[in-house]
């Protein structure tokens, strides 16, 4: 799978984390940044990582940053994304099968290394149940 990830200062490690983790996977990773601890803006990180997403470059996206708020904000302004923000494996689970979401937001300061590879991966295997749960995914679509 191709998956977009970004993270700013603040979510840098747990980025590394997951990249090496995905690649391990064997997906295919496009890292947006940021690439140090030196402090930086997540809009626009965010952002890329959102639109590889809503342009098809990427299947998923994945961004993180201190609180999870900041980036989900960002992502979810992009038209086609629909960011989760998600700390637990069964809202993960919920957000990819009642809400078909294709981008994965994660919160450095409150998830654990060891939690976002579990959540990352539930995320990235769970499919969306489709029947009601895709009307919906297509009302939320038609808001611009």
């Amino acid at each position: 799978m191709k998956i977009a990830i970004g993270a700013d200062h603040g979510g840098f490690k747990l980025k590394n984390t997951l990249v090496k983790f995905l690649k391990a996977k064997r997906h295919s990773v496009k890292d947006f940044g940021a690439f140090s601890e030196e402090a930086c803006d997540y809009p626009l990180i965010g952002y890329e990582v959102a639109k590889a997403v809503s342009s098809g470059k990427a299947s998923k996206g994945i961004v993180i940053c201190k609180t999870g708020i900041g980036m989900s904000m960002v992502a979810n302004k992009v038209n086609g994304v629909r960011a989760a923000l998600c700390d637990r494996v069964d809202i993960a689970r919920s957000s990819r099968e009642h809400n078909d979401a294709n981008v994965l937001v994660l919160a450095a300061n409150t998830v654990s290394p060891s939690t976002a590879k579990k959540i990352t991966s539930v995320w990235l295997s769970t499919r969306t149940l489709g029947g009601r749960h895709r009307r919906r995914v297509k009302q939320i679509n038609k808001i611009k």
